[in-house]
């Protein structure tokens, strides 16, 4: 308002009186009795305040009932854990389906997927036993086995399994020769690995289960590549000679046995053909024996001319010696042969044998026992 407003006169413009605005003490007190009319409060005094403060008591017992009505269900989903911890301790563990816990601050849920396979890999350069140095890739699978462990009893559990996998498989290895590393032994490396890495994330209560330890690659270090390499080829040939010499020893061991089987037999047969002949030639000696103690000159005759005529069998000349001159006789069975319509060769050749006819043979009987009667 300006000071010389024309019909007024000169007015002082903070003086009270007039149009002046209200005090900031009244506009505060007017604020303060529509609050408390707007919560219920009627009058002034005592019984204003007493029904302000019964009302905010009302609106906040509905506003925690609301509160807890919403924040209490949990629903966790298959594959899932939830923690709960209530003001800071863990007091459960949700599991699959609708659950109820305290709305927060008093109570907090951790949801947990324990159905997920995690992994994580790593490498590095160990000490065999044999005081050699092999470089390993290796890979480690694992899962959620407590929720409440993989929370909160280590600070990071995928390092943990990390760390706890490279102390696991040094140790197997470090009692382990360098060759069996390298070649024969490393599934059971693994295996073993898998074995000694779950009871120490057991005994560290990291709630982690270990489904699969993989050594990806092992090799030596780059140094010494070229010499591995030489002793690998050197051993691939040693058991691709291995494998030839069985081969070889295969084929030959049955056609080796098959012939030792051959020729035992032939012995046996040969062993029991001699047999038989000298069973009986001693029979037939036995036979010989009782004749000649019967009649002594006659079966020494007959065994002389048995023998002579075997010995003669084959020849195609007979010689006759006869007493009193220095003459031999000779007989040309030959011509004689001939003359009957057979051919006897000059000379036997060695396996043969010569047949005569039984007149040619009687003839020479006849001529040799006149023979010895003119003796006589």
């Amino acid at each position: 308002m300006a000071w010389n407003e024309p019909g007024k006169g000169d007015r002082d413009p903070w003086s009270g009186g007039g149009d002046q605005p209200p005090d900031l003490d009244e506009v505060f007190k007017r604020a303060k009795e529509r609050l408390s009319s707007l919560f219920g409060g009627g009058g002034s005094g005592g019984s204003s305040s007493s029904g302000g403060s019964g009302s905010i008591l009302w609106i906040v017992g509905a506003l925690a009932l609301g509160w807890t009505i919403i924040d209490s269900p949990y629903v966790i989903k298959e594959g899932q854990r939830g923690v709960v911890l209530r003001f800071g301790e863990h007091v459960d563990t949700m599991q699959p389906g609708f659950n109820l816990a305290w709305p927060r601050p008093i109570s907090r849920v951790y949801r947990v997927d324990v159905s997920q396979v995690r992994s994580t890999e790593d490498q590095a350069q160990m000490l065999t036993r044999d005081e050699n140095i092999v470089n390993l890739d290796f890979a480690i699978q694992f899962r959620v086995k407590d929720a409440y462990q993989f929370l909160f009893r280590v600070r990071d559990p995928e390092m943990t399994v990390l760390q706890a996998s490279e102390s696991s498989i040094r140790q197997i290895v470090g009692t382990s020769d360098m060759d069996y590393v390298l070649r024969d032994g490393r599934a059971q490396i693994a295996a073993d690995s898998l074995q000694l890495l779950q009871d120490l994330l057991d005994f560290y209560e990291a709630g982690v289960e270990i489904v699969g330890f993989n050594l990806q690659d092992v090799r030596p270090p780059t140094q010494v590549k070229e010499a591995f390499d030489d002793a690998i080829k050197a051993r691939e040939d040693e058991e691709r000679y291995k494998n030839e010499a069985q081969a070889y020893a295969n084929g030959e061991i049955p056609v080796a046995r098959g012939h030792g089987a051959r020729i035992r037999q032939e012995a046996e047969g040969y062993k029991a053909s001699v047999i038989a002949r000298a069973e009986g030639e001693a029979q037939r000696f036995d036979l010989l024996r009782e004749q000649y103690a019967l009649a002594p000159d006659v079966t020494r005759q007959r065994l002389f001319l048995e023998t002579i005529e075997s010995v003669l069998d084959g020849s195609s000349k007979v010689l006759l010696d006869v007493d009193g001159s220095g003459n031999l006789t000779y007989l040309p069975l030959d011509k004689i042969m001939s003359s009957e319509g057979r051919t006897i060769p000059s000379g036997p050749q060695r396996g043969e044998s010569t047949t005569m006819s039984q007149s040619g043979l009687d003839s020479v009987r006849d001529s040799s026992r006149r023979q010895r009667e003119g003796r006589g």
